[in-house]
């Protein structure tokens, strides 16, 4: 009902603490403000992460990156530069970096159920000395995040164990699930499924790099 008070929401950092409890010592003491040789590893074996972003009006995105393991370069300790590959240029990451440098990384590798956060903060990459060693088929990125690590640490794999993320036995079949052309034409109403179809087929085929 309108104008009643929700007395299930938690209003404070106190009720969050009181509601979920104190926070066990391990949890307290994995937090680093570097990348140890553990972290280091676990990159260069990650071939995906999600990059968490926020403008400056307090609008949260996320997005999927990856490509083969190690193509996030570790510069040093407290420095990872990311190549951005090909896209759909909206750049919604770049955008909200420019206003709000703040990011957070969750890196994934498959097979293993842990997971690595990283966050700091992270800025737009143009030089060529830099990028060019991040090229991939042939092609140079012509820009770099560059992200100053503040505090890393991993995360335990419960999510991933109830996901059962890497397990063939919940691998759901491609055609179960309408195409991404598809579903773009439906919800755009400007282009025909079969022409969307064919651009996001040449696309996957001509454009990840």
């Amino acid at each position: 009902m309108s104008g009643t008070t929700d007395d299930t929401i938690l209003d404070g950092p106190e009720a969050l603490r009181a509601h979920v409890g104190a926070i066990r010592p391990m949890a307290v003491h994995k937090v680093l403000p570097r990348l140890d040789h553990f972290a280091r590893d676990f990159i260069a074996l990650s071939p995906f992460f999600v990059l968490a972003s926020m403008d400056v009006e307090g609008r949260a995105d996320a997005s999927p990156r990856g490509d083969a393991p190690g193509f996030v370069q570790i510069l040093d300790d407290a420095t990872l530069l990311i190549p951005d590959r090909r896209g759909n240029n909206r750049v919604d990451s770049f955008g909200n970096v420019l206003g709000n440098p703040g990011v957070g990384l969750i890196f994934f590798v498959p097979g293993i159920d842990e997971t690595l956060r990283v966050n700091g903060r992270a800025a737009l990459v143009t030089s060529p000395d830099l990028l060019a060693p991040m090229a991939a088929q042939g092609k140079v990125p012509t820009t770099g995040l560059r992200v100053t690590v503040e505090e890393m640490f991993f995360h335990c794999g419960k999510a991933l164990m109830r996901a059962k993320l890497w397990s063939p036995a919940v691998r759901v079949e491609r055609k179960s699930f309408p195409s991404l052309g598809r579903i773009l034409a439906e919800q755009g109403g400007t282009v025909s499924v079969a022409d969307a179809e064919r651009a996001t087929e040449e696309a996957y085929r001509t454009r990840l790099y």
